[in-house]
């Protein structure tokens, strides 16, 4: 197969090869995906370059965890009916070797979701990492229904697919963008889930010149310690603010909530 791979971190056009590698083989419990869409992530370049000084976890790594294809050998163990179902995957390269920017990738079964006929390779794989980011972002905690909940950037792939969960769960979602294109994704967002989930209206926030309307940490919490980033994210921590009134528009929705991640990503890939 072609495939593309590093055996060293740094920049892309330093470490990144093209070439062939054997045909991956599914091994017990996993299945084997012929990949049509790879989806790259921050996390997936920040391994790349060695952030933080972190070394080569194996002699060779083929990037990018999040994929989507069609299933064309499972290994033992694994439904062989699931050959030739459509599907995206998550977790190709955590914690493995060999990820998706190749023709082949074999990930564990239960990583390989079904994907609706209707719904592109593309859009299924970018539903792995921002989806299961969104979904422990908006559920973390336990159920939203009835809660009111800002999601920052909700024109981008996490705020997006958070304020559709959410909504679902449902929450008020008060959405918010600060540049004229984002907006426009931000109300494309809203008039899809107003079919589905009879979100009740929506409007964007006001901007203050060049400041992003949403970039309220540096006003509102100047002279606090800062927070370490990478033990943050390294340890999954989270962290709530409380206001007392929230002035923005709302938009509502009544779904039930505690629905796992991989069914809502699922479910949620049927319209997207």
């Amino acid at each position: 197969m072609r495939a593309a791979w590093y055996e060293k971190k740094g920049p892309a056009r330093e470490v990144l090869t093209v070439g062939e590698m054997p045909d991956p083989q599914p091994e017990p419990g996993e299945v084997r995906i012929r990949v049509s869409a790879s989806g790259v992530n921050p996390g997936d370049i920040k391994k790349r370059e060695g952030w933080f000084g972190s070394p080569m976890p194996y002699p060779r790594v083929i990037p990018h965890s999040d994929g989507a294809g069609t299933i064309d050998a499972v290994g033992s163990g694994a439904a062989a009916a699931r050959i030739g179902e459509r599907v995206f995957n998550y977790g190709a390269q955590s914690y493995r070797p060999f990820g998706t920017a190749a023709e082949w990738v074999t990930v564990p079964s239960e990583q390989a979701v079904r994907l609706p006929d209707e719904t592109s390779f593309e859009i299924g794989a970018c539903l792995g990492i921002p989806g299961t980011t969104a979904h422990r972002t908006v559920f973390a905690d336990g159920p939203v229904r009835g809660r009111s909940i800002l999601v920052a950037g909700a024109g981008g792939a996490v705020g997006n697919i958070a304020a559709t969960l959410a909504a679902w769960g449902g929450a008020t979602v008060l959405p918010t963008e600060r540049s004229p294109s984002d907006i426009a994704d931000a109300r494309r967002l809203a008039d899809q889930c107003q079919d589905s989930c009879r979100l009740s209206s929506f409007a964007p926030a006001e901007s203050n010149g060049d400041e992003p309307t949403t970039a309220s940490w540096d006003r509102h919490c100047a002279g606090r310690r800062p927070r370490p980033m990478r033990k943050t994210c390294i340890h999954s921590c989270r962290y709530g603010h409380r206001v007392k009134r929230a002035e923005a528009p709302r938009c509502s929705a009544r779904r039930s909530g505690g629905v796992p991640a991989r069914d809502l990503l699922s479910e949620a890939a049927h319209w997207r």
